[in-house]
């Protein structure tokens, strides 16, 4: 069986949509993952098909209702045990493992919401992840979930050319991707590092590190923090150092 994507959304012709195209959409076409939605709308109540009400307590805009979540969480729910994630800015971020963790099995259940948000009750008796792709606020959760589904298809075998491509990128093990040079050599007077033209492995693997550790450093203090703990934690351990600064 191939890996499945299954999403839950009131714009179910948002999808594949740019996953229909380039290295995805060839995937799409080879049946090495499956992409089915759900319309929630049907699952709404009433002659007009309501899947929201105003949220308790008061306050601008529309909640949608726990019922109808549960409901269409149910008709989406098949023989694989696969998570169900709900995209939301109030969701922890997500993360490279957290993408290899969604690869691994046999595909995922994602919820889209819509208006203010999905009612919390049906998030917590259904064991939902909720995911956050970045601290911002977007219309719906389908650009969200087109991002995750993106992140995943990548690694699921045979999509990327070359497997080394999924292992030497940002966040592989925990630091940012060092930087890409092509031809020409020399472009508007600026020139490619000596160390990559020198065809000494040892030195450009070194050279490499280095970029990514100063990178990391200056960009993303966070991933840094983590990095630079993990490695002390191995050396305290009695673990050779990995890497060097």
């Amino acid at each position: 069986m191939s890996w499945k994507a299954t999403i839950l959304t009131l714009f179910p012709e948002m999808f594949p949509g740019p996953l229909g195209q380039s290295l995805a959409g060839k995937a799409l076409e080879k049946g090495l993952w499956r992409c089915e939605t759900r319309d929630l709308r049907p699952f709404g109540l009433g002659r007009h098909k309501s899947v929201d009400d105003t949220p308790f307590g008061g306050g601008a805009g529309m909640v949608m209702r726990p019922d109808v979540i549960d409901t269409a969480l149910d008709s989406a729910a098949g023989a694989e045990d696969v998570p169900v994630v709900y995209l939301t800015p109030r969701g922890r971020p997500l993360t490279q493992p957290d993408i290899r963790r969604y690869v691994a099995g046999a595909g995922v259940t994602l919820l889209c919401g819509r208006y203010e948000g999905v009612d919390e009750r049906v998030l917590q008796a259904r064991a939902v992840e909720q995911v956050s792709i970045g601290d911002y606020v977007l219309s719906g959760g389908e650009p969200a979930a087109l991002i995750l589904l993106d992140a995943c298809i990548r690694l699921l075998p045979g999509v990327m050319g070359s497997a080394e491509s999924g292992e030497e990128e940002s966040f592989s093990d925990g630091l940012l991707e060092y930087p890409h040079y092509t031809r020409p050599a020399e472009w508007q007077g600026r020139t490619v590092p000596e160390v990559l033209l020198s065809g000494n492995h040892a030195a450009i693997a070194a050279w490499r590190r280095e970029q990514s550790e100063t990178a990391t450093r200056d960009r993303r203090p966070d991933l840094w923090a983590a990095y630079s703990a993990r490695l002390n934690r191995n050396t305290t351990a009695g673990s050779p150092a990995a890497f060097r600064y």
